[in-house]
């Protein structure tokens, strides 16, 4: 059974691990488009910022008695959603980001530690759920949401970092990546 403290470590496990992975990349490399698909990692840092907020959101219409009606159409539409995101905050500076990501994280662990752990675990709890506990939906869309970029992060860090490192120690850069000295890239 789900709690309200393991719940809560679990989503500090997940940041945890996020922020280890790009500890050490520059912005240049937050910033790079390719990291996950099309995106940077700060626009996985974007999209996650923004489904948590979705989840704050959600919580104090919960809180409040009222279903948590934009959160469950996103749910419907995730890949639409993301897109949504995507296309709002593209351009989003990257200290914003950082600060946007921490402080929506905060609020949901304020407003989390206002639950009892029944009104997480309990699937008859929220009708509108159709038997799933807030628990779930909570996870779904933070922590579940959050490994599945991780992988991919990973890979995209390590790859820079080892690209960096051989450059430090003297590697040559294959004339083929010099756009100035291949004139087909345009």
């Amino acid at each position: 059974m789900q709690t309200v403290e393991s719940l809560l470590l679990e989503l500090d496990a997940v940041r945890e691990q996020l922020l280890q992975a790009i500890e050490s990349l520059p912005d240049e490399a937050l910033t790079q488009p390719g990291a996950v698909d099309d995106w940077s990692v700060a626009d996985v840092l974007v999209n996650l910022t923004a489904w948590e907020s979705e989840v704050v959101t959600a919580v104090m219409q919960i809180q409040q008695g009222k279903r948590p009606s934009r959160l469950l159409a996103a749910l419907t539409e995730i890949e639409a959603y993301n897109q949504a995101r995507y296309e709002e905050n593209k351009e989003r500076d990257l200290d914003r980001v950082f600060d946007d990501l921490m402080k929506v994280r905060l609020e949901l662990e304020e407003w989390l530690e206002a639950f009892a752990d029944r009104d997480l675990t309990d699937a008859k709890r929220y009708k509108w759920l159709d038997g799933r506990t807030l628990a779930d939906l909570i996870t779904q869309t933070t922590i579940t949401n959050e490994r599945r970029y991780l992988p991919a992060i990973t890979t995209f860090a390590q790859a820079w970092q080892a690209r960096e490192e051989e450059l430090e120690q003297g590697g040559m850069i294959p004339l083929s990546a010099v756009t100035i000295l291949n004139p087909t890239d345009g």
